[in-house]
């Protein structure tokens, strides 16, 4: 991989940390407790915790991308860094620069 290649993919890692960090102040902001007090009714109280638990698990899915890009910025200047952690074959530059976080090729994240 060269040069120019690291920094693109730098750059969109640290866009995609930005991206990221900015969606879990959003989800936790979202997962508030519901205050008991408050009358919204059965329905809508049942409503309103449905809707928390698929926001705690989109929490979840936003602190793991998180963890994972920082584990991939660390990794950059690695002689691993673009290949797969499971075949150690190249992972294309294309889903690099799409999914910043990869750290499998397409074949072995099936």
């Amino acid at each position: 991989m060269i040069r120019s290649q690291k920094k693109e993919i730098l750059q969109k890692i640290n866009e995609a940390i930005e991206q990221t960090k900015s969606s879990i102040f959003a989800y936790e902001d979202m997962t508030r407790a519901i205050a008991p007090e408050n009358s919204i009714g059965r329905i809508s109280r049942m409503d309103a915790i449905h809707n928390k638990s698929i926001t705690e698990s989109a929490l979840r899915e936003a602190k793991l991308k998180l963890k994972n890009l920082l584990v991939m910025k660390s990794n950059i200047d690695e002689k691993s860094f673009g290949l797969c952690a499971k075949c150690s074959s190249p992972i294309p530059i294309a889903r690099l620069l799409y999914m910043p976080q990869s750290r499998y090729c397409v074949h072995c994240a099936r």
